[in-house]
């Protein structure tokens, strides 16, 4: 086949009706007609010898062929962007805008306050609207509706952008007069009270279950490893209120090295080394392949990365 015969805005038309999967709202979202749109996907279906999208009980859904394609063509379309904006340079210091970010409550205790000091100082009038995960999608993040998203994630689509803002290793908080700070060994850790605190990926988070050990993450996984099980007496996903719990006297709180050294400095809790070895966590700055270009953007995820290396 020649490039030369085929219609450039049909790539268009895939790129939406795979986001929409839905001919009306692809057509509303073009400004076209349906009957327009319709012409389309039959077009597409020509040019690519297969049907894309099936109607199914869940609606229209993409075949494998349709799945491949997707991040190829929104690579297409963001070059193609690049190509025809016309270049501006951004001015941070005069810059009136708001960036979206998804952020972690680990992110959002230990980055954010000092990624706003530096916005204070460097561009005073840009504001953050700071989302949860289970704000957001990864159909938000790959439209660009997201400006950025920061979390520990297993596995990201591959249209992704991504960039690892550090990796942490994970420490243990105590109370001052709980009684195993000074015999801090692994069999006293298992028979004490735990506090799980944990916040990954996106979407509407769900409940946890103690024996659920695969889904726990990073700690339980390690001293699954070993044949072990901690008593897990608190789930939560906010790590202000984890860090809060371990003034108690019975409770151990297991978490990143960055997040409790927001504590060193109170006197009612120690920061002591876990009594076994747990992996390192990696932090990571995602973003659509769309906002890849764009001079703001690029500023901002610029910045990022140079407060966090200051951190790191």
């Amino acid at each position: 086949m020649n490039i030369r015969s085929v219609d450039l805005n049909l790539l268009v038309y895939l790129d939406v009706l795979l986001k929409e999967r839905n001919v009306t709202r692809a057509a509303e979202n073009l400004g076209i007609s349906q009957p327009a749109m319709s012409n389309g996907l039959r077009r597409l279906r020509d040019l690519f010898n297969d049907p894309l999208l099936v109607r199914t009980s869940d609606g229209m859904t993409p075949t494998e062929r349709a799945e491949q394609l997707q991040p190829v063509v929104r690579e297409v379309l963001a070059s193609i962007e690049k190509a025809v904006e016309p270049r501006r340079e951004f001015n941070a210091a005069q810059a009136d805008r708001v960036f979206r970010i998804s952020v972690s409550d680990y992110t959002e205790s230990t980055l954010l306050p000092h990624l706003m000091r530096r916005l204070r100082s460097e561009a005073p009038n840009i504001t953050l609207d700071v989302l949860t995960p289970s704000d957001i999608s990864y159909q938000d993040v790959d439209q660009g509706s997201v400006d950025l998203v920061i979390n520990r994630f297993d596995m990201l689509p591959q249209s992704f952008h991504q960039m690892t803002i550090w990796r942490d290793s994970f420490s243990c908080l105590l109370s001052e007069h709980n009684p195993i700070r000074h015999d801090f060994t692994l069999d006293n850790y298992l028979e004490t009270g735990h506090v799980w605190v944990s916040k990954t990926g996106m979407g509407v988070g769900v409940g946890m279950e103690p024996g659920a050990v695969q889904r726990l993450g990073w700690v339980d996984e390690a001293l699954a490893v070993q044949g072990k099980k901690r008593r897990i007496r608190v789930f939560t996903r906010h790590y202000q209120a984890a860090m809060r719990l371990a003034e108690l006297r019975d409770l151990v709180i297991t978490l990143p090295t960055k997040a409790a050294m927001l504590l060193k400095d109170n006197p009612n809790v120690v920061i002591l080394p876990p009594p076994f070895e747990i992996p390192e966590i990696e932090l990571i700055m995602a973003w659509s392949p769309l906002l890849q270009h764009n001079p703001a953007h690029q500023w901002m995820r610029r910045l990022i990365a140079d407060v966090a290396r200051t951190l790191d």
